[in-house]
């Protein structure tokens, strides 16, 4: 058998031996079924509600930033300390 011949049939018989991998995930949550909708029963919330979250949010990541930098600000001298020092 030449060589094109024999590749084809190799790609063939191992195409054929291959599982068929979708049949593991219709059963899932993955959207298969498209008739069915999900409902989500999100909570009412007052245009001051969303503005007090807003604001809380902001603060907590304002902190959040300012740690992260400072403790990194720290961090990097510390290691430039360690460099010039040895």
């Amino acid at each position: 058998m030449p060589l094109g011949e024999s590749m084809i049939s190799t790609v063939k018989s191992n195409k054929n031996i291959m599982l068929d991998k979708s049949k593991r995930f219709r059963k899932t949550l993955g959207g298969y079924n498209k008739n069915r909708t999900t409902e989500y029963n999100l909570p009412n919330a007052t245009p001051e509600q969303l503005l007090e979250i807003r604001k809380g949010l902001k603060k907590e990541n304002k902190i959040m930033w300012l740690k992260v930098v400072g403790i990194s600000t720290v961090i990097i001298i510390a290691l430039v300390w360690m460099l010039f020092a040895s």
